[in-house]
């Protein structure tokens, strides 16, 4: 099993990006995926999960109506919109598969993880 996250970089405080994560070598679309981020000294934390049918999407308070996360099951890839983007923002942001119907906000529930894209914000 392999999730390839991408589309991390610099963005501005106020801007946009759109990590993806390309998932292979697992059934795509019986996983919930999620996304974490994590920052030097702090533990990972969650930010928004999705069900494997899409059809139902859960968010960290501070991210909720900011990110959107969203699955593409034809193409094994989920992404992660970042809207109005904040400086505290910025972080390593992980995918993750979990073999559940509607994904949790808990790290522990997860059974594969991918390598992290970097997301910096210039204030």
């Amino acid at each position: 099993v392999q999730l390839q996250a991408s589309g991390g970089g610099l963005v501005q405080a106020g801007g946009s990006l759109r990590p993806s994560c390309a998932a292979s070598g697992l059934t795509f679309s019986r996983y919930a995926m999620g996304w974490f981020r994590q920052t030097p000294g702090r533990e990972r934390e969650f930010v928004a999960a999705i069900s494997w049918s899409g059809d139902t999407t859960t968010y960290a308070e501070f991210v909720k109506d900011r990110f959107t996360i969203f699955r593409d099951n034809a193409k094994n890839t989920v992404y992660l919109q970042m809207n109005s983007v904040k400086p505290e923002d910025a972080a390593v942001y992980y995918c993750a598969a979990d073999l559940g119907v509607y994904g949790s906000s808990s790290r522990l529930a997860y059974d594969y993880w991918g390598q992290g894209t970097l997301v910096t914000v210039s204030s």
